[in-house]
């Protein structure tokens, strides 16, 4: 039986999905979406408002993602929006971070 040679594949680095802070019209969802599939804001955000007149998922889907998806590291000198402190803490509290924030 002869052998073959293995050959190494390239990692690639690997994108994680998180909220977007700039360019958000409301939590960032859309956003990160975006910028993790490579398909534009836009269609992501009519999609959530075809889901949400299609019987209301497209709000339950969004929220459940605006909690749950990590944002984006604020930049240096940047404050982030009472939301989305409000939304840290509620993600804090689901994960069992008993300081309820996720700031960095």
């Amino acid at each position: 039986m002869t052998s073959t040679p293995h050959t190494a594949i390239p990692s690639t680095p690997r994108r994680e999905l998180r909220r977007t802070r700039s360019g958000a019209m409301l939590g960032g969802v859309s956003g990160g979406l975006a910028d993790y599939t490579g398909v534009d804001t836009v269609l992501w955000r009519a999609a959530f408002v075809g889901l949400t007149l299609a019987g209301g998922a497209g709000i339950v889907l969004y929220a459940v993602l605006w909690v749950l998806t990590p944002p984006v590291p604020l930049a240096p000198g940047e404050q982030a929006r009472p939301v989305d402190l409000a939304v840290e803490r509620l993600s804090g509290r689901l994960s069992g971070d008993r300081t309820g924030s996720s700031q960095g």
